[in-house]
């Protein structure tokens, strides 16, 4: 299963040695909600939580589908959400497009909504600011993956999540408007992709 090739340069660029034990205890939770799905033949669920659904929950959502398909495991659909809504930062975008996403932006109102392909033949993720209980995601049977502090602390209940798991990131905003912008969210975006490569390298298909 081939993503464009410049994706599948950077995920062999991964170096997967960089994730500490600690880290991988918090990983751990989300390995067995997708490997329980995958025994019992159901479909998986992720709905990547943050508090504005703008960078990191984003960046989550597309490595975490494109990893699924780099890994070839089937009936994966991921979604992202905040406790409020505001725009996908195009920075995010940017750096996402940066490691071989084909990036493009459908809308140009303030919530613009962008197309964001990891292979050929693969339906695009469908990127834009929500909240985490809109009906363009799952309202039942899913995942709640809590990437940000602020939405862990503040989301103790997620409606409709069977599991709920924080696996939380540094914010890359805080470098926003500064000459390390560009660096920091690409450092963040390849943080997120090295560890969901660990997660989905994971999974044992069902007759594998």
């Amino acid at each position: 299963m081939k993503t464009f090739e410049k994706i599948e340069n950077t995920i062999a660029s991964l170096q997967t040695g960089s994730i500490s034990d600690a880290r991988k205890a918090v990983l751990q939770p989300l390995i067995d909600f997708i490997q329980g799905k995958v025994d019992a033949d159901e479909t998986i669920r992720l709905n990547f939580i943050c508090t504005h659904n703008s960078r990191r929950s984003h960046l989550s959502q597309v490595w975490a589908q494109a990893m699924a398909y780099h890994f070839n495991i089937k009936n994966v659909f991921c979604y992202s959400g905040g406790t409020e809504a505001t725009a996908l930062f195009p920075m995010a975008a940017e750096t996402l497009g940066n490691t071989g996403f084909d990036v493009v932006r459908r809308s140009d109102d303030k919530n613009p909504v962008y197309s964001i392909k990891y292979a050929p033949n693969e339906h695009p993720v469908i990127c834009f600011s929500k909240t985490l209980d809109d009906d363009f995601n799952p309202q039942s049977n899913f995942a709640a993956i809590m990437t940000c502090s602020q939405a862990d602390g503040g989301c103790p209940f997620i409606a409709g999540a069977e599991k709920r798991i924080p696996i939380t990131f540094e914010d890359p905003k805080v470098f926003d408007n500064t000459p390390q912008q560009a660096e920091k969210y690409h450092e963040r975006s390849i943080q997120i992709a090295t560890e969901l490569f660990f997660v989905f390298s994971k999974i044992t298909p069902k007759n594998g």
